[in-house]
């Protein structure tokens, strides 16, 4: 079921949208050439604590780590360790916060030095297809109008659209309903109303949309080993639009 938010609801989801964006925006001084990830993964942990939240993966389902840090050929879940960030790497920090009991959501994909003109491009325009899902969102559309909106976009610019991976529902749990994916038909899949709340996520990647799981039953990697790219953001549904609970 696909629950509208109350006032205070939202409230709560606005201020777990806002650590989570205050997060990002503390992470990218970081992000550089010879950092490792799971030092990445101890500084997100130790400044959502520091606003009176907790990291809602840590421990989610299992997942080991405290937020999903994936590069260059990782889609989403790569798990923090003691591998560097090297210059020309492409790093996605998915960062989750629970504040009194409400999650944000938002993933972004950033530069690591210097980076080619296939990885620009790359992140350029899953960025651009995020906006693009945005941009249809108001009271009474059906969430196969975002995909459709997300899909024209990626395959215009010749990108291939992860199917495995959706973006949801989110409240009280991390993942609700509904399921959001990035491609479909206008006017097909549930309807959204004002006082719900979702998480829009393209998953776009260089070459072929073809995934597999690793062996630590976690990180999604392509098929072809070409860069992925991934931008997320929760957001509050409006009668008129939008509102972005994950403003970075």
């Amino acid at each position: 079921m696909i629950s509208i938010k109350s006032e205070r609801e939202i409230e709560l989801l606005r201020i777990a949208g806002s650590i989570v964006g205050e997060t990002h925006n503390y992470l990218k001084q970081y992000l550089k050439p010879g950092i490792t990830t799971k030092e990445i993964d101890e500084l997100a942990r130790d400044f959502i604590i520091s606003k009176g939240a907790t990291p809602s993966c840590y421990h989610y389902e299992g997942y080991p780590a405290n937020i999903c840090i994936s590069v260059n050929d990782e889609v989403v879940h790569g798990i923090a360790s003691k591998r560097k960030l090297k210059d020309g790497d492409i790093v996605t920090l998915d960062i989750c916060a629970c504040y009194k009991g409400y999650h944000g959501d938002s993933a972004w994909t950033y530069a690591v030095g210097n980076i080619s003109d296939e990885k620009k491009y790359l992140m350029e325009h899953t960025e651009k297809a995020l906006f693009e899902g945005l941009s249809v969102i108001k009271n009474g559309i059906h969430v196969g109008d975002i995909g459709y909106a997300v899909e024209q976009y990626a395959l215009a610019h010749h990108l291939g659209v992860v199917k495995e991976l959706v973006g949801h529902g989110v409240g009280n749990q991390l993942h609700e309903d509904p399921e959001v994916p990035n491609y479909g038909h206008k006017g097909t899949g549930p309807l959204l109303k004002s006082g719900m709340v979702i998480a829009v996520e393209p998953m776009l990647n260089l070459g072929t949309a073809d995934v597999y799981l690793l062996d630590d039953d976690w990180t999604v990697v392509t098929a072809d080993g070409e860069p992925s790219a991934h931008f997320e953001h929760t957001i509050l549904i409006t009668d008129d639009g939008y509102e972005i609970l994950t403003k970075r």
